[in-house]
């Protein structure tokens, strides 16, 4: 490349850039292969995989199910772009909303990838991964009781058609159009948040982290926060997070568990799948309860504010 010479020399001629280069390589290239091992899984579930075999299993009374139906996540690997047509699939073939709401948000926490990638992301810190699970299932489980309790059909105004598989078609075909889909829509994601790392590392001055250090609940609400805006794919965000070795583990553990329940591409999407007054409804109380639920997790498993 005719460039390429003149771009690394002027990288290197920086000490900041060098900096912010080396953090958004080490990002990228830490988080690819799990996001490529999630779309995969992903592509494979899409196509040969449908909502009735995950129906079929649910017991019959509503509370019960909300528990199955979160522990029912880990067996779908992959981001939360792809839980929602999911739950959406499992609300029209007849579950209830607690239920698909319950499968919605533990999907694309406790599944394996996303646990690997968070042992991965946090060498020597075995605690962040069962902390991840704990906060996140917990999550779950709470809004699907409490949507099972307080939620309203009517709420869920957005009707979509079929995303089955047409039996006519190819399942490869449907199983590359959706890893395609997926790693496109997810990738582009891990490269923000991988330059958002880089910037978040060189850009913001030090006191501002030891100041965050210093104050708890400021760097929880920040990083709660920042994981709703920067909408970063679950499977990378682990490594974005943990190149913020200055704060404490204890706000980035929020990060983690706020992300995948409530970012904006979410709240876009939920709008779409089920309709603007479920999201407006659904968005602000899963944000509150996952804060309290990583906060919990946090004092529980990490043992308090680390």
């Amino acid at each position: 490349m005719v460039l390429q010479r003149p771009l690394v020399d002027f990288v290197h001629s920086s000490p900041t850039l060098a900096t912010a280069a080396t953090v958004f390589a080490g990002v990228f290239v830490q988080a690819a292969p799990f996001l490529v091992l999630g779309v995969l899984i992903s592509g494979v579930i899409a196509a040969f995989v449908s909502p009735r075999v995950l129906r079929s299993v649910l017991p019959r009374r509503e509370s019960v199910a909300v528990g199955v139906a979160g522990l029912a996540g880990a067996a779908l690997p992959g981001c939360e772009c792809g839980a929602v047509p999911v739950a959406r699939r499992l609300m029209d073939q007849g579950a209830p909303s607690a239920v698909a709401v319950t499968f919605l948000l533990s999907a694309p926490a406790i599944n394996p990838v996303v646990l690997v990638a968070t042992a991965v992301a946090f060498p020597g810190e075995p605690k962040m991964v069962v902390a991840r699970l704990v906060g996140s299932l917990a999550t779950a489980w709470v809004m699907g009781l409490l949507w099972s309790r307080f939620g309203r059909t009517e709420w869920i105004t957005a009707r979509l058609g079929s995303h089955d598989v047409d039996p006519g078609g190819s399942r490869w075909a449907v199983f590359a159009e959706s890893a395609r889909h997926d790693l496109l829509q997810a990738g582009s994601y891990l490269v923000l948040g991988a330059a958002a790392a880089a910037a978040l590392n060189v850009l913001v001055p030090q006191w501002i982290y030891e100041h965050l250090a210093g104050q708890v609940i400021l760097a929880i609400l920040v990083m709660a926060l920042l994981a709703v805006v920067l909408a970063l794919c679950s499977e990378a965000d682990a490594f974005v997070v943990a190149s913020l070795s200055m704060l404490p583990l204890l706000p980035r553990l929020v990060f983690l568990v706020v992300g995948p329940a409530v970012d904006v591409k979410l709240i876009a999407m939920q709008a779409g799948s089920f309709g603007r007054g479920f999201a407006a409804r659904f968005a602000p109380l899963t944000f509150v309860v996952a804060i309290a639920c990583a906060c919990a997790a946090g004092y529980l498993v990490l043992g308090g504010i680390r």
